[in-house]
């Protein structure tokens, strides 16, 4: 009889701790489930993108070889022309160890260099000849329609320069580096009627009927 009452005694006991463990877990449950319930969704928070100031052209990447003692050290060297197309245009050069940190570098040193250039019924007011050491450059002005004509390393020049109607021609040296030199030196030397007349102290009519 003895162990008949031991026996139901260790029965009750473990029937009471399973009934014990599954309320607790029925209690954590329903508490996960609050939880689950009181959290609200994340809210994602769109960043508006700001449109560029200035758009950019790569003009010429360059690798550089150095000879050091241990062996060769390759390094780039990055030309890039800035401009709006409104009328302002920068070039600028930087050197880097990887080619998106030469251009990176070339970007800023441009829109340090930003200046601003005259455009009249998109084209320049009057023709001009500049030198940069062995390339010559030649800027014309062209009517309405004609577009630009020009090679590639000059285009992308007077492009973000806003003119839309122009005549150029490069004579001697084809580097590039030279050749935007040379067209950056002569826009910057391009005057307006209004610019010349006001240098002269004279009335633009004045000058116009010349």
């Amino acid at each position: 009889m003895a162990e008949e009452m031991k026996k139901n005694v260790e029965e009750q006991a473990s029937a009471t701790k399973v009934v014990a463990a599954s309320s607790r877990k029925e209690s954590k449950s329903t508490e996960a489930s609050k939880e689950r319930v009181e959290r609200k969704p994340r809210q994602f928070v769109k960043r508006e993108v700001q449109p560029k100031q200035y758009e950019e052209k790569v003009i010429d990447i360059a690798r550089v070889t150095t000879v050091v003692k241990g062996g060769r050290r390759f390094s780039f060297s990055a030309y890039v022309v800035v401009g709006d197309k409104k009328g302002k245009v920068g070039f600028g050069h930087g050197k880097a160890n990887e080619v998106q940190d030469a251009i990176k570098k070339a970007v800023k040193d441009a829109q340090k260099n930003v200046f601003s250039v005259p455009v009249v019924n998109g084209t320049i007011p009057h023709e001009i000849h500049e030198k940069f050491l062995a390339s010559r450059v030649q800027l014309r002005p062209a009517p309405k329609g004609a577009g630009i004509i020009a090679s590639n390393t000059v285009r992308a020049v007077v492009e973000l320069a806003g003119y839309t109607d122009i005549s150029t021609k490069t004579y001697g040296s084809r580097t590039k580096q030279n050749i935007v030199h040379a067209t950056i030196k002569a826009l910057k030397k391009v005057r307006t009627v209004e610019d010349i007349a006001k240098l002269r102290d004279i009335d633009v009519k004045h000058l116009l009927s010349k």
